[in-house]
């Protein structure tokens, strides 16, 4: 989907890989998707420590759950932003225009 809008997306299977690539890429990274629901480590985690390593990072969390709950609680942390799954390019190229500018 990025792609086709126009994006260049570096991708990560798990918390800690995404991590891990933020701290060694954050320079190039415009923003991070970020889904709630991660293998070994959850989304709450990954955003407070991409946070730590940068306190400007812009993320958009992205859940099949509803933005209540959990999610209200990171968007109030500093997150950019909230998309609900699923999702359609026309909707994705939106939400990032809105937060990107």
């Amino acid at each position: 989907m990025l792609a086709s809008i126009g994006y260049r997306a570096l991708t990560a299977a798990s918390g800690a890989e995404a991590i891990r690539i933020f701290q060694e890429k954050r320079d190039v990274i415009d923003l991070v998707i970020l889904d709630m629901i991660m293998p070994d480590t959850g989304g709450g985690e990954v955003f407070d420590r991409m946070k730590d390593i940068d306190p400007e990072v812009r993320v958009l969390l992205s859940s099949g759950y509803s933005i209540d709950g959990q999610a209200t609680e990171i968007i109030s942390r500093g997150c950019a932003g909230f998309i609900q799954k699923p999702f359609n390019t026309k909707q994705l190229s939106e939400k990032l225009a809105e937060i990107l500018g």
